[in-house]
């Protein structure tokens, strides 16, 4: 089994308590599965006895661990990325920021995804010497085709890292941004990922299909697979539905989600079943103006529910009111809301094959391919098997079984376990069976596995 150490001498650094810098572009205001799992990580972090720095840019958001006394936030200023519901860091208060954290470093830089926050952190293990983890929460070639327009500003800064420049930030902002179309943006993008992969100590994903894409752009990483975990929300009453069988997506409300998929494939399904329902749960009126046009015309006409975004601790009752759970992602790298459902014992109808944690096609789950024809028929083929109650029964279980295995504390232990072993200089075995496919996605926006584009 392949393994990776760091040059940090082994100490006995791992007794004592440590401070987990974690780095992330993507920390609210919208809710997200990977700001609830960066927030699980942190709890854990916390209860081990650890402290943790959060570096983000700054924007309101959910946040239970505000003011514990083992935990310090760093906000850098950020804009709102147009058409997404993130916002990005573009570097003021860099300077200042990498100085402070090179005079008191933390023991271990945690980067989650791809960004300005990002590449800081990158930035702060370079001068410090200290172990570098990054995970990859992202779609690769969802996050180029649908963030290209950043790339100058990434690519300028990884440069500059890759130059060992004292004057780092400095020497950025005097760079000269040149023009670059969407097609060499998102080589540039993936180029720069392959660069960020490579340089790290350790990666983690949270899916052999994520450990995969990272193998297919940057061989030489040190990669292991560690899931996400998620518990079961608070149970309650049902919110209550009409006469016919409700089917339910919670989540971020996007195009790289499936969104327009699912809405062609359920106007099928409603020629079939006049009276079923589709309950799209999450803040629908921040998605471009497309989309929620074709949201808003399907909630009037088409028996679609838009409840608009939901308190966390509120969702037991949408999850528990619904038949089955529909995800028409192809770009999630875990997909939390499939454990959530799972937890609540909903099956499921999905378009990607390769997400199995929580899925057991044939048990719990109708597979389709990407398009409306064998999305609604795999739709209607669930809806008829849960009239079985014996398959509802064996479903409802196995989707229940899987999701126990994948727990926050199950999972966020081996975080910590990892974190302890890096700082002490032990070896972290990689996952090992990881055969990438390349003939899978080649063209960013150009394969089968794309997110779907609605109709005009």
């Amino acid at each position: 089994m392949r393994a990776v150490t760091t040059d940090i001498p082994t100490t006995d650094v791992a007794r004592r308590p440590l401070t987990i810098a974690e780095f992330t572009d993507n920390y609210g205001p919208a809710h997200s599965g990977l700001l609830y799992a960066v927030q699980f990580l942190e709890e854990q972090v916390l209860a081990a006895g650890h402290k943790v720095l959060l570096v983000a840019p700054e924007a309101k958001g959910p946040n239970p661990h505000a003011g514990h006394p083992h935990r310090r936030e760093i906000r850098l200023p950020s804009v709102p990325i147009p058409g997404t519901q993130i916002r990005l860091s573009m570097g003021q208060d860099f300077d200042y920021r990498l100085a402070q954290m090179v005079a008191n470093p933390p023991d271990i830089i945690h980067v989650h995804g791809l960004g300005g926050v990002g590449l800081l952190g990158m930035w702060v293990a370079q001068r410090t010497n200290r172990p570098l983890v990054v995970t990859w929460h992202t779609d690769f070639e969802a996050y180029a085709q649908h963030y290209w327009h950043v790339v100058p500003f990434l690519n300028a800064a990884y440069k500059v890292y890759a130059m060992h420049l004292e004057k780092s930030w400095a020497q950025l902002k005097k760079m000269k941004f040149k023009p670059i179309r969407r097609g060499g943006a998102q080589v540039e993008l993936l180029t720069l990922a392959a660069n960020m992969l490579t340089d790290a100590d350790l990666v983690t994903t949270p899916s052999d299909k994520t450990a995969k894409r990272v193998l297919e752009i940057a061989p030489s990483a040190k990669v292991r697979v560690v899931p996400n975990g998620t518990d079961a929300l608070p149970e309650l009453p049902p919110i209550a539905k009409g006469k016919g069988p409700r089917l339910i997506y919670v989540g971020r409300i996007s195009l790289e989600k499936g969104i327009g998929l699912m809405l062609d494939a359920f106007e099928l399904v409603r020629d079939q079943l006049p009276d079923a329902e589709l309950m799209i749960v999450g803040d629908w009126r921040e998605t471009p103006v497309k989309l929620r046009r074709r949201l808003q015309r399907a909630a009037r006409f088409g028996g679609v529910k838009l409840p608009g975004q939901i308190p966390r601790e509120k969702l037991g009752a949408y999850y528990a009111s619904g038949d089955a759970f529909v995800f028409a992602s192809l770009t999630d790298t875990q997909a939390l809301v499939l454990h959530e459902a799972a937890h609540a014992g909903l099956p499921f109808v999905m378009v990607d094959h390769e997400l199995r944690l929580v899925i057991d096609p044939g048990v719990n789950a109708v597979l389709a391919r990407p398009n409306p024809v064998s999305l609604a028929s795999a739709m209607l083929r669930m809806l008829d098997a849960l009239k079985d109650p014996e398959f509802a029964a064996t479903a409802r279980a196995r989707s229940k079984e899987m999701a126990a295995r994948w727990t926050i504390e199950n999972q966020s232990r081996e975080f910590v376990e990892i974190y302890e072993a890096l700082a002490a200089g032990r070896t972290v075995p990689l996952t090992e069976g990881l055969e990438p496919d390349y003939g899978r996605r080649v063209f960013p926006g150009r394969t089968v596995t794309a997110p779907y584009d609605p109709p005009e």
